[in-house]
């Protein structure tokens, strides 16, 4: 398998399949309800929080249901929050005391959360921070503070490795929160050798700071992540949807409007806009498109919110019916199709994810070149009518109503790989104007008037 000019080796090829993770923001952070983020944006008392964060207690952590509730979703692998910014860590560190194990919880969360997707057949991801905001001397730096930096990054070092030794195989990998440091301050880069060693198959991502001897100019995406241009194994595009060209890439995105953790008030997103960005990931990207790994705040307690479980469930019963148009699908936008909605194709077939649902009973595709053997409605499993000629395929005896609440597919088979004609390669603002010309000239003419000839 290859992606974007480079070959995808077997031990990640499990990446490309799943399409789909789910990403897990849950710390002490839950009881303020005001997101992951709040002892800092709003400048709250490091001591008070520290205390309010040590009694956290959540009654309610059941990590076999959430496995089985991420199961049922649809989601192939997930991502905990071993340990965000605010420094508080969801297992049992040997490096501090606090943490999940050593304070009022008394449990390793990250052992527990490890333990029940494993078992439900998930593969495993943990995320950590490299920011620790009770610590002054990260925001110090080497030049400022070099003995208590030199502490700061050994404490760090430790703990990732501490991940990487004592919970099995872990197959993902997610740092976050480089600023205002980078890879030569950290040292990510000899970490990221020490990673490989404990863990030969896993995937790490780019959020590894800029490298004066790896990067040739600075790319830290504008929000403190610390994007490197050249380092990592897979870009993490944070609420957008970019293809990245020089490695694999998942799209990490909210379920809600905005924050990461449980929110109080949060506004969310319906299912039909969360399973767009998942069909624009398998969509884009080239050749084998990219994944979407969709967050869950879970509440301070410890529960799944009702809101995203109705939500990743109706995802989920899409998946069921449609989910070879996504796992292990190979990009798509085979040809023009954003009128009617989305492509992914996947072997000898081309799948048409229909956003827009006219009730007419015929669709016309254009400049598909494959010739093609059989269409089905992959919704109903019904088989379509369809003719095929100079360049259109034209597909008939579709229903009035639209057979999905989501989204319906049509599954193309094609004779071999589907391939388009010069007009589905090239675009509308892309590829040689010369085409849109001759098109012109030889349908109208070339004068202003409606006939199009010259006066």
């Amino acid at each position: 398998m290859t992606t974007q000019g480079f070959t995808v080796p077997d031990r990640w090829k499990w990446f490309t399949e799943s399409r789909y993770g789910m990403f897990i923001h849950w710390g002490p952070y839950a009881q303020l309800a005001r997101g992951e983020q709040v002892l800092f944006r709003e400048h709250l008392d490091q001591q008070e929080y520290a205390a309010q964060a040590a009694a956290w207690n959540p009654q309610h952590f059941d990590p076999e249901l959430w496995a089985a509730t991420a199961k049922k979703a649809g989601f192939k692998y997930a991502c905990f929050t071993t340990r965000h910014h605010d420094g508080y860590c969801m297992w049992d560190s040997a490096y501090t005391d606090y943490s999940s194990a050593k304070q009022a919880p008394q449990r390793d969360f990250v052992r527990e959360y490890i333990d029940a997707f494993r078992k439900a057949g998930l593969r495993i991801g943990l995320y950590y921070s490299w920011i620790d905001w009770r610590l002054p001397a990260y925001f110090e730096g080497p030049e400022k503070n070099p003995e208590g930096w030199a502490k700061v990054r050994k404490y760090l070092h430790n703990q990732v490795k501490e991940l990487l030794t004592n919970y099995g195989q872990i197959d993902h990998f997610f740092f976050d929160g480089v600023w205002p440091r980078n890879a030569d301050d950290l040292g990510s880069v000899e970490l990221v050798e020490e990673m490989r060693r404990l863990q030969p198959g896993i995937l790490i991502n780019n959020r590894l700071g800029y490298s004066s001897a790896h990067d040739e100019y600075r790319a830290d995406g504008g929000i403190g992540a610390g994007d490197s241009d050249t380092l990592g194994d897979f870009g993490t595009p944070e609420h957008l949807i970019v293809v990245d060209r020089k490695r694999l890439w998942e799209s990490c995105q909210v379920t809600t409007w905005r924050l990461w953790s449980h929110v109080t008030g949060e506004r969310w997103r319906p299912a039909d806009v969360l399973l767009d960005m998942l069909c624009e990931c398998a969509e884009k990207g080239g050749e084998h498109g990219g994944n979407l790994l969709l967050n869950c705040g879970p509440t301070a307690d410890g529960e799944l919110p009702p809101e995203f479980v109705e939500r990743a469930l109706e995802i989920g019963r899409w998946l069921e019916v449609h989910g070879e148009a996504i796992y292990g699908s190979d990009g798509g936008a085979i040809t023009e199709f954003i009128t009617r909605g989305r492509q992914t194709t996947r072997d000898n077939n081309l799948y048409l994810i229909i956003r827009f649902w006219d009730g007419r009973p015929e669709i016309r595709l254009s400049d598909l070149s494959s010739k093609v053997t059989g269409v089905t409605l992959l919704t109903t499993g019904q088989k379509l009518q369809f003719e095929q000629k100079d360049g259109e395929l034209f597909i008939q005896g579709l229903p009035r109503e639209a057979p999905s609440r989501l989204f319906p597919v049509i599954r193309v088979e094609c004779d071999g790989k589907p391939e388009a004609n010069d007009w589905g390669r090239q675009r509308l603002w892309e590829g040689d104007p010369q085409r849109v010309a001759d098109w012109a000239r030889s349908q109208r003419g070339t004068s202003v008037f409606m006939d199009g000839v010259e006066r």
